[in-house]
């Protein structure tokens, strides 16, 4: 049961914090959205240990600042390479995955996503195949950079990332 109301209070923080309008109509959305949210996954049996927000709560925000980062520093880099459309080599490339849990590894595939310039194809628990613009979109999972952030979000020793 800690596992729900931890998801519940995550939950309302999010909306609160993403929503920026307070009417009572949007209040009792907003409520009602949660406690779906909430029933579905308990229904699923998606809430517990692993899948506790609570844990992450406290490292939640700076992970979403460095994310926010990259995807305005990437916008701007695939903004260049729209401008100058003979510089861009896409190619598909392999990154070793480190992180342990499900969790962790969607979190990692989200994050690539969610840049511009890269695009999570396929990921099995000790790769990601991901679809890149040019090597400059690429840097971030070539280097380890993406996945030490999610195994620091994660509570996780950090890894060496061997050469793919």
């Amino acid at each position: 049961m800690r596992y729900a109301l931890s998801l519940t209070l995550t939950l309302i923080a999010l909306w609160l914090a993403i929503s920026g309008v307070y009417k009572p109509l949007l209040f009792i959305l907003g409520a009602s959205s949660v406690v779906l949210v909430v029933w579905l996954s308990l229904r699923m049996d998606v809430v517990g240990v692993e899948h506790n927000p609570g844990l992450y709560f406290p490292k939640l925000f700076a992970y979403w600042a460095w994310l926010v980062g990259q995807i305005v520093t990437a916008n701007l880099h695939v903004a260049r390479r729209v401008l100058s459309p003979g510089k861009i080599r896409p190619h598909v490339i392999e990154v070793p995955v480190c992180q342990h849990t499900a969790v962790s590894r969607v979190t990692y595939a989200n994050s690539c996503t969610l840049t511009p310039g890269t695009v999570t194809l396929d990921i099995t628990p000790d790769k990601m195949r991901v679809h890149a613009l040019d090597d400059a979109s690429a840097e971030g999972l070539l280097s380890g950079q993406m996945a030490n952030k999610v195994l620091w979000l994660e509570g996780q020793a950090q890894s060496k990332r061997p050469s793919p």
